[in-house]
């Protein structure tokens, strides 16, 4: 049989995020995808020479409006481990009581998307109805919804009343009873399944050798979750890995809903264990050495490198983002896909390319 090599984005309109693959088909069938990585291209790495550490905390929250303020705090994380500063406890909590909003706005971001690449418009307006309950928390707390510049070497930069603990509280237990009804659709609306039930199967040896991260490699049943190493208050906090085993599209769905009602309960149990005390520690000198971390973004595993050479500027920065991780592993679910299914197992890694490559 002819094959047929055609070309799918940057532009495309089912896609959120400028993507292109090269797809070799056979009729209407992948035999491979080739992706083409560089369409965007914004050199945030190169600007640590022209940013001092101090500045680049909000260069670094740009690299992906969606997960802006995780990659603010990795970036301070990693300035923090070389200038071993210690952050108070109180601040620690307040990182992780906005991560874990972070996660939540971000997965009901991606199911409304996820919806409307199927065509369940009335599905997609709900998620993202739900989503801006979460937004109006983050403007409440740190005066923005998508870059937040509330996270600092030391610290944080803002607190929390009680008042508004008391308010967020309230506001988490309505938004789990609202996505309790929505997230019924997609668990059991034959629509769903059609489109989602055994498509794109990746198997837990896939997964595990492709290096497949987040949500990707727990529908695959991968045991991996970066905040089982306890950094932030994860150590303090009672949760576990949420793991599903069939590895299709129905499978990564259902981690995303089932870790978006896990991230409410952390929210809950930070409000409740949040500890008093100072939210800034002095940030005395300049870093000299280097770290690496590792952190638990919505998409996965992120990956931070930092240099510094004892100046107010680091000689490098590097990130490696979840999508990147997660290009092989889509690789893998579209071969042998039907070219009908292409933009939704795209669009299962959650993509972001404007991350991928900064």
């Amino acid at each position: 049989m002819a094959k047929t090599i055609i070309p799918f984005g940057p532009q495309h309109p089912v896609l959120p995020e400028p993507i292109h693959l090269d797809l070799v088909l056979e009729d209407e069938k992948v035999v491979e995808a080739i992706p083409r990585i560089g369409y965007v291209h914004r050199g945030l790495e190169l600007l640590v020479q022209k940013k001092d550490f101090k500045q680049y905390m909000f260069v670094a929250e740009r690299i992906c409006g969606i997960c802006s303020f995780m990659h603010g705090m990795g970036y301070c994380i990693a300035i923090e481990n070389i200038m071993n500063i210690e952050v108070p406890k109180r601040a620690v909590y307040l990182r992780t009581l906005w991560c874990e909003l972070s996660r939540m706005h971000s997965h009901l971001l991606w199911l409304g998307l996820w919806a409307d690449a199927f065509g369940f418009e009335s599905l997609f307006m709900h998620s993202w109805r739900l989503r801006e309950s979460i937004l109006d928390i983050f403007e409440m707390t740190t005066g923005g919804r998508v870059i937040f510049s509330v996270c600092d070497v030391g610290g944080v930069r803002k607190d929390i009343d009680n008042d508004t603990f008391k308010i967020i509280s309230d506001k988490i237990d309505e938004i789990k009873k609202e996505a309790l009804e929505f997230s019924k659709v997609f668990y059991k609306d034959k629509t769903v399944a059609l489109r989602t039930v055994d498509i794109g199967v990746l198997t837990k040896e896939q997964a595990y050798n492709l290096g497949a991260v987040g949500p990707m490699a727990r529908g695959s049943g991968v045991t991996q979750d970066l905040r089982k190493t306890g950094y932030c208050a994860y150590k303090e906090l009672d949760f576990e890995p949420v793991i599903e085993e069939d590895g299709d599209c129905y499978a990564r769905t259902a981690v995303r809903i089932r870790e978006f009602f896990q991230s409410a309960d952390i929210v809950k149990q930070c409000i409740e264990k949040m500890p008093e005390g100072e939210i800034k520690a002095k940030v005395l000198g300049k870093p000299d050495g280097e770290s690496f971390v590792r952190l638990e973004q919505p998409r996965g595993e992120v990956l931070y490198y930092a240099k510094a050479n004892g100046t107010d500027f680091l000689d490098r920065f590097r990130v490696r983002t979840p999508t990147f991780a997660n290009i092989p592993a889509m690789l893998e679910t579209l071969k042998n896909a039907e070219l009908a299914d292409v933009p939704l197992l795209i669009l299962t890694i959650d993509p972001c390319i404007s991350c991928t490559e900064r």
